[in-house]
């Protein structure tokens, strides 16, 4: 078996990446502290053409040497918005009729592999790597989604755990492409 090389990939340009349909998912980061965190959710964010990336509160903004280190270009290629407050975003998407999920340990949380939307816009948010998603956050979100973990360790990496749940929402979103 050969590896492809990089020129055998078909991958789209900045332009057409910037024009394609995308999946109809929104990724909130809560506070997110690690620069590299937010660097690989943007990467994850590309592979899968996620919609639009809110970096809110402390999360770092592009342009910055160590997000631009770990996103590899994809801060020029996926739609990002800062807001100071995830409370406001969570609101205005709850308003506009969007699923609004936080992926945290809650009382009465759904499982990742149980969760399926049902052919709606669905919003995620990833919380800080310390304090997880605030609980005012959680409050207001639709629903609360958990990915179940069976170690001794009570937490993945945000940027781990987010594209776990990218990977699994894409397919579900887009009906297995």
């Amino acid at each position: 078996m050969r590896k492809l090389l990089n020129e055998e990939l078909d991958r789209l340009s900045v332009n057409s990446f910037r024009e394609s349909e995308k999946t109809p998912l929104i990724i909130i980061l809560d506070n997110v502290r690690s620069f590299n965190n937010v660097g690989s959710v943007f990467r994850s964010a590309d592979a899968y053409r996620i919609e639009k990336i809110y970096l809110c509160g402390i999360t770092a903004q592009p342009p910055h040497k160590d997000i631009r280190k770990t996103a590899l270009g994809a801060t020029e290629t996926v739609a990002w918005e800062y807001r100071e407050h995830t409370i406001e975003v969570i609101k205005e998407l709850n308003t506009r009729g969007v699923v609004t999920c936080a992926i945290e340990q809650a009382e009465d949380s759904v499982s990742l592999q149980e969760f399926q939307p049902a052919g709606e816009k669905v919003a995620i948010v990833m919380g800080n790597e310390v304090k997880g998603v605030q609980q005012e956050v959680v409050d207001a979100c639709s629903k609360v989604i958990e990915l179940e973990q069976y170690g001794t360790k009570h937490s993945l990496n945000i940027s781990v755990c987010t594209g776990i749940v990218i990977y699994d929402l894409f397919y579900k979103l887009n009906k297995g492409v």
